[in-house]
This record gives C-alpha cells, structure tokens and sequence, in this order.
C-alpha cells in the first residue's frame, strides 16, 4: 500500500446549469457571499514557475440533478431555509519544529527522471510553519460571513471533518482547540527564542532541499526553492511566525470529527507500535536524510515497527542537529485527545463529544439540530495506514442509529470519503472482528432514505459525487457525498452548506466555497491575516503538486444538489 498524506484524484467534466442566487433573506453584502463574489487563483507564472495570485469573478451555484430527483420551476420563490452551517477540513496545525517530523523523506518524491517511491508524499510544505495563522485567517472569513448566502440563516454551527492537527501531538491538538476557541495562541515550541528546524539557516544544518525565507548562510548558494522554482527571499518570516497572537474565535459553537493525522503519526502510524515518543520530546532533530540510508531500510523499519530504534541509532552526525527539548510535544492518543475538548472556552463543552466517549475514549456520537441530525463517524484505523474503516461496534451503533432516525433529515460526517475506506488491518489486541469497509457503509446509509448527505475531506480536494440507490425495488434519489478541500494545500479553502426545503417534496442542499479572509498578495508580516496570505501564496506554488486538482471542477465546488425531502415513517 502506498504511504500518502494527501490523494488527488482526476477532474470531472464540466455541466450542470446555473442556478439563480437571490432566495429571499439571502446575504445581499458582497463580502459575505464567499466564492459567489470572486474567486482567487494563480496569475501568470513568472520565473522558475513560480506565481503570484490573482482573482476573478465568482461563481454561481451549478444545479445537479444526478440522484434522478428534478429542481422543481419556481422552488427559488417557495423554498424555506432549514438550516446553515460551515465544514472546515484538513487544517493539519503543525508544529513545524518538531523532531518527530520527518521533512527529508518528502525528497524521495520530488519531482524529477524517477519515480518517487512515495514514502510520505508531501511530508514537508513550504509554507507549513503558518498553519495556525492559515486557520486563524478562515476563522475570521466565516465570522465575517455570518449568514448562509442563499438562505440568509445564521450559520448555526461548524464542524471540522479532521485532520485537525498534523502529527497527533499534544501541542498540535491544544493551538487547534484554542485557534477556534478564541484564547492566545503562541505556535512557537522548543526554545522561544529562535526557530529551530528545517527552514532556518544555521550553517552547520543548513539544507538547500529546503526553502529557507532568509538569504542563505555566507558562502553558500540559494536554497533549490529559490533556484529552480522561483521561490522570494521574506526576511524575518521566522521569528513572525512563532508570534503569539489573540485568536478571534468562531462565533458559533463548533463540533470535531478524528482523522488519521489526529490518531496516528504522520497520519501512518500507531505511536504504540513504534515507541516514538521520546523521539518528538527529545534533543535531536533530523534536518537531511542519513548517510547510507536508503529509501528500503526506512520502509523495513517502517514494517517492523522499528523507525523508533532507527532514528534513535543516528546520534549526531551531519543532518542532524540539536534541538531544544519540549514536553509539550508529547504524543497523545485518541482518549486523550477526546478528553482535551472538553478543555475549552467554546461551546459546546466536549465540541460534539460525550461524556460516553470520553469515558470509553471513543470518538463517533450524533446529535441533532432542528429537524437535521448530524451523525459523526471515527474512520481512522488505529493499526494504522492512511486510509480508513470502521469497527464493527461503531457500525453496530449506525445502524441502531438510522433505524431510529425516522422523520429526520440526516447527515453524516467522516474523516475519510467512501472511496478512502479500503483499510482492513487488524490489530493483535481485543477487538479481531474484520473492519467494515467503504462500501459496505455505503450501503447502509443508501438504505435509509433519511440520509441525504455523507460530508467529509482526506482527500485535500473538492469534489461532489451523487450515489444513487441501484437495483429492483430501490426507492428513487440517494445521498450526496460531499468532499471539502483542505486548509494547508491549495486552495485552502472551507465550505458552507445549507439546506432548503423546496415544498414540493424537494430538498436543496447548497454548498459554497470560502477562501480565507487574508488579502490575495502578499503585504508583509505584520499580522496574521499578512501571514497567511503569504501562505497560501506559497501552497500555491508547492513544487510538489503545482496543479489546479484541489479546486475540484465547478461542478464540485458551488452547487445546488437536488434529493427527495424525507418522509416521516
């Protein structure tokens, strides 16, 4: 199985038409119709290939009526709004300075005459360091938009569909939770004085793999990210990005779901299997890869569960470099993780979790708003590899849970998309029942004519896929399956969702894209918002991937999905 953090997949054709905006009540204040208004993307490539970003004019939502359901002529004048809220995806807040990360490995894949062997495709970003500012900019656009554009209800809730933090660390969780509660946020770790990692240019671990912000050190050439890819010098980008900052805060109650990088390292591994602890609070980071060491013995260690040992045997030698110890950035297990969100200043207490789960550290729960109820799913395998599965108690429990679910308008949540649920490893502990795959739970939730939505991310890209229910006796429509790009990669972008009873027997189920509130060029380092401009700049210039699959098509991106409303039993 391939080892990846992040799966872009191919483009759909374009189609659909064009649906009119102007429901009654909606957002009328062009600020605050996110993408309908403009739409950012990159401008003309300069040197190296490198491209500085631009907008254009926004779009209006593409009617799709796949589900074999038609949009009823008039439902724009008839339709009520149900409900509004926000899916933020894949922020992935990194502690770019830990020891844990494992940057040099992303080389194996760069681009070039070979193959890459694709142990952790993008392992390393250039503009990962300012992940917090990156997720501290989407907050503020989703404040400032308020209201669903179309129905013109408040935007009642948010939910991240996971991915939260990057390496399953207990800093990475806590910046997270405080980011959207509102508290002081300092995404700095080791020693406060200095940035400590691969992007600064101490010249006895300075590594030109990397793109450093700061001239190189004397006597030695600009970095390959400068060279070849036409990557700027920013001075002082360093040490403004470990700048402590006051979060704003969402502005609504918000709601967790667990992913793979929240439970597992480098969104791979279990931290149980490879005793890698002391590695992420210890003294000693590796900046290039090790003399001798060869892409097959990292993938040996990898199998046996033996990185621990490996990077523990390096010890200083040239590429590894020390680095000040912190506690602060211990691993956490899922348990853990579950009891540190109901260390919050937000609302709710727990952020969707139970008591329930925090006792038995499980992370899959429900609950309802209004006629909705949101079902919250844990796909992440805890034995470990990217993609995801269910156990069979959590499917046990959907079930009873869709049975019960008469009358209401359901929609599920998940980490992973169908697609990515191809994960059947087991562990050696208590629970040997095989894991319930994609399809299968496919399967369960087109049999319930309640649920009419699956929303998640994994895939860092847009994309919307109708499954229709199949076969003799199947009742007509099917569930939308609604897959929202990621804050760290291009284009960075969140989605509102909200939906509308059409009262003629129709459900309208809008999706609109939001890019962050930071300004589209860059304007210096001075805030958080300049920051994370710079930022998405860079993400957008990542010479791992420089295309446009993130974005998905239009028919991916702002959208009226039209389904049958459901019926009380």
């Amino acid at each position: 199985m391939r080892i990846s953090r992040r799966r872009l997949l191919g483009s759909g054709a374009l189609g659909g038409a064009l649906s009119g905006v102007g429901a009654a009540g909606a957002t009328d204040d062009p600020r605050r119709r996110g993408t309908l208004e403009r739409v950012i993307r990159r401008g003309r490539r300069g040197s190296g290939g490198y491209a500085r970003l631009t907008t254009g004019p926004g779009e209006r939502h593409v009617v799709r009526t796949d589900l074999g359901v038609p949009a009823g002529a008039g439902r724009g004048r008839r339709r009520r709004g149900l409900l509004a809220f926000v899916q933020l995806s894949d922020v992935h807040i990194i502690d770019a300075q830990s020891p844990l990360r494992v940057e040099w490995t992303d080389r194996f894949d760069d681009p070039g005459p070979l193959p890459g062997v694709g142990l952790f495709a993008s392992a390393y970003r250039p503009q990962e360091m300012l992940s917090a500012q990156i997720a501290e900019s989407m907050v503020r656009a989703i404040n400032a938009i308020r209201r669903g554009p179309v129905t013109g209800m408040r935007l009642a809730l948010a939910i991240q569909t996971g991915d939260n933090s990057d390496n399953s660390q207990y800093n990475e969780v806590r910046w997270n939770i405080d980011l959207l509660d509102g508290e002081r946020v300092r995404p700095d770790s080791g020693d406060l004085r200095r940035y400590e990692g691969v992007s600064d240019v101490d010249p006895l671990s300075y590594d030109p793999a990397y793109w450093h912000p700061d001239r190189p050190p004397l006597g030695r050439r600009p970095d390959i990210a400068k060279r070849r890819y036409g990557f700027p010098t920013v001075p002082g980008l360093l040490d403004a990005a470990r700048r402590p900052f006051r979060a704003q805060g969402l502005r609504m109650p918000w709601y967790t779901a667990f992913g793979n990088h929240d439970g597992l390292i480098q969104g791979n591994f279990p931290a149980s299997t490879l005793r890698l602890d002391a590695v992420a609070t210890g003294p000693l980071k590796v900046i290039s890869p090790p003399l001798g060491l060869s892409p097959q013995e990292l993938l040996n260690s990898l199998a046996d569960g033996s990185l621990g040992d490996l990077l523990g045997s390096i010890g200083l030698v040239p590429g590894v470099r020390l680095v000040t110890p912190d506690r602060d950035r211990r691993l956490i297990a899922r348990a853990q993780i579950v009891r540190e969100h109901f260390r919050t200043s937000g609302l709710p207490r727990g952020h969707g979790f139970t008591e329930q789960n925090r006792a038995a550290g499980t992370a899959y729960y429900s609950f309802d708003r209004g006629a909705c109820r949101f079902v919250v799913l844990d796909t992440v395998n805890p034995n470990g590899y990217a993609d995801g599965s269910l156990d069979r108690t959590q499917f046990r429990w959907l079930q009873r849970l869709l049975g019960a679910s008469a009358g209401k308008i359901v929609m599920v949540f998940s980490h992973h998309t169908s697609s990515s649920m191809g994960n059947p490893l087991i562990g050696t502990g208590a629970d040997l029942e095989p894991r319930v795959l994609g399809p299968d739970v496919l399967a369960l939730l087109l049999r319930h004519e309640e649920v009419v939505a699956w929303v998640n991310g994994h895939t860092h890209r847009n994309e919307v896929t109708a499954h229709r229910r199949r076969g003799a006796g199947a009742k007509p429509g099917g569930l939308w399956e609604i897959n929202t790009a990621s804050h760290i990669d291009w284009p960075q972008q969140s989605r509102i969702i909200e939906l509308a009873d059409n009262r003629d027997g129709t459900l309208s189920i809008f999706t609109t894209m939001v890019d962050h509130a930071a300004p589209t060029g860059r304007t210096g380092l001075g805030s958080p918002l300049a920051l994370a401009a710079l930022a998405r700049e860079l993400a957008a210039n990542d010479w791992h991937d420089r295309t446009d699959a993130g974005l998905g098509t239009r028919r991916d991106r702002n959208v009226e999905l039209v389904t049958r409303m459901p019926q009380a039993r």
